[in-house]
């Protein structure tokens, strides 16, 4: 598990591939700076090699055009999945001025938001995969106070209740690790937790 600190936002991230593949058809993205902070979880259509190509075009554009907005970044996305397997994408930019949070996505990578230790955000994702044909796109905004924990998975990770899940424990590290417990292995499992703190 990886572990990114700064002024604004404290993450663990983890990545484990499907027993018996060597790498995981999954991959994400993080960036900070002064401004913004940015993540992505891409989940390419079945597994190995082949799906982490898919994957891995999310991380690679995201890098070079992080400041555009999320329509444009998964309009860019989807444009490079002609000819490939295709991939359920989410991405996630908190603006640290106005303190919005702001989520789209295409396929079922999950997102949870727990504000002020009570209240759930689950917005409902868009359905199917980037696959180079025209997607209907929808990016989300919600305000977010110091404080609030995020969680974004892809779908080899099953929470059956996100919510006490997200309530019931007092840190990342726990909650970290009360997932991974849960992850069976039967699928590439990826996710992002974040804690605000600025």
């Amino acid at each position: 598990m990886e572990t990114v600190v700064n002024d604004h936002v404290e993450l663990n991230i983890y990545q484990r591939a499907k027993s018996g593949n060597r790498e995981s058809g999954d991959a994400y993205f993080v960036h900070s700076d002064d401004d913004y902070f940015i993540c992505a979880i891409a989940d390419g259509l079945g597994s190995g090699p082949i799906a982490r190509q898919s994957a891995e075009v999310i991380p690679n554009v995201i890098k070079d055009h992080h400041d555009e907005s999320l329509d444009e970044l998964l309009s860019r996305c989807n444009e490079y999945m002609i000819q490939k397997r295709g991939a359920a994408v989410a991405i996630v930019k908190i603006d640290y001025k106005s303190q919005v949070i702001q989520y789209s996505c295409v396929g079922n990578v999950r997102f949870y938001m727990l504000q002020d230790g009570e209240k759930m955000i689950y917005p409902l994702p868009v359905m199917g995969y980037l696959s180079g044909k025209p997607q209907k796109l929808n990016t989300q905004e919600y305000d977010y106070h110091i404080g609030d924990v995020f969680f974004l998975h892809s779908d080899g990770i099953q929470l059956p209740s996100p919510k006490a899940l997200l309530k019931n424990t007092s840190c990342l590290t726990q909650l970290s690790r009360n997932v991974i417990e849960t992850i069976n292995h039967d699928d590439d499992a990826t996710f992002i937790a974040g804690s605000l703190l600025h």
